[in-house]
């Protein structure tokens, strides 16, 4: 199933998006999917959307600013832009033909998921959301992936450059593993990927970034969360914990035997019937396939 590929403005910057589905004289439910950490738009993204129009949605991904096909400063990688992007995908998506503007859900995985989380929680447009192996609180995620000598080194680093930058005004790039430290499965899972660097000061903003303070908001308003059983990445007991703080009407579901990367392959069947469920009883299509 191919899409197109479209453009819109974010903040006056040019970003990239591919959209799924639509036939004249539908109107169709609008999903905006949001990809992981440092990617882009056809890592994971894709094949979301591909499911969902076959569901009878119209479904947009995209690149944030910085990334991708995406206009910004390469590899600057702002929680609070990213939410503000997302945003901007919301009016574009509700401008097309196809789309019901008032029928407007979020689909977000990883760090995609912490963004539509955010994001529905102070925009009132958002009428439904899914977040998958969400993350919650921005230090609290980063600390959890390294060992106490580790993470000191790694908090001096960031203040050191943030002083080098006040000096000089030019930032330092790293891998974005370095700041995602990978475990096993996470390594292998990027192992063929395109390396992606990002600004080592948008650590700052990620430590600042905490979903789950604004999770509440999104009530009354309908809200689920997926977590994969034995995710090392983002552990379960902080996605939990984001989920106890939101409010009804509020859904937990487990992808149970999954790591974190297998909610796109191994069980991604199973993790988008959990999402086309909640999708289906809170923004429901009129039709129940795309032809």
């Amino acid at each position: 199933m191919n899409g197109q590929k479209v453009y819109f403005f974010s903040e006056g910057m040019k970003l990239e998006g591919i959209l799924y589905g639509g036939n004249e004289g539908s109107k169709r439910p609008g999903v905006v999917v949001c990809h992981g950490f440092g990617g882009v738009k056809e890592t994971t993204s894709v094949e979301v959307c591909q499911y969902l129009v076959g569901k009878g949605y119209m479904t947009l991904c995209f690149d944030y600013r910085g990334f991708g096909g995406s206009e910004g400063t390469r590899g600057r990688l702002v929680p609070m832009e990213q939410v503000q992007d997302i945003r901007n995908a919301i009016t574009f998506l509700q401008q097309q033909p196809g789309v019901d503007p008032e029928k407007i859900g979020l689909y977000g995985a990883s760090f995609g998921g912490a963004n539509v989380i955010y994001a529905a929680a102070i925009d009132q447009r958002v009428k439904c959301t899914v977040a998958t192996v969400p993350v919650g609180h921005g230090e609290h995620w980063l600390r959890s992936l390294r060992r106490n000598w580790e993470w000191e080194d790694f908090l001096k680093e960031v203040y050191e450059h943030r002083v080098q930058k006040v000096l000089t005004g030019k930032s330092k790039y790293v891998d974005r593993l370095y700041v995602m430290l990978p475990d096993p499965d996470t390594q292998e899972f990027f192992k063929s990927a395109p390396k992606v660097e990002i600004t080592l000061d948008s650590v700052e903003h990620i430590l600042e970034y905490k979903p789950e303070e604004v999770v509440d908001k999104i009530a009354p308003r309908p809200l689920q969360i997926i977590y994969a059983e034995k995710d090392v990445l983002i552990r379960p007991e902080q996605t939990v914990r984001m989920y106890d703080r939101a409010r009804e009407p509020k859904r937990l579901c487990v992808v149970k035997g999954a790591k974190h990367f297998d909610v796109y392959n191994l069980y991604f069947e199973q993790t988008m019937a959990f999402a086309y469920e909640w999708f289906k009883q809170w923004l429901p299509p009129e039709i129940n396939c795309y032809s």
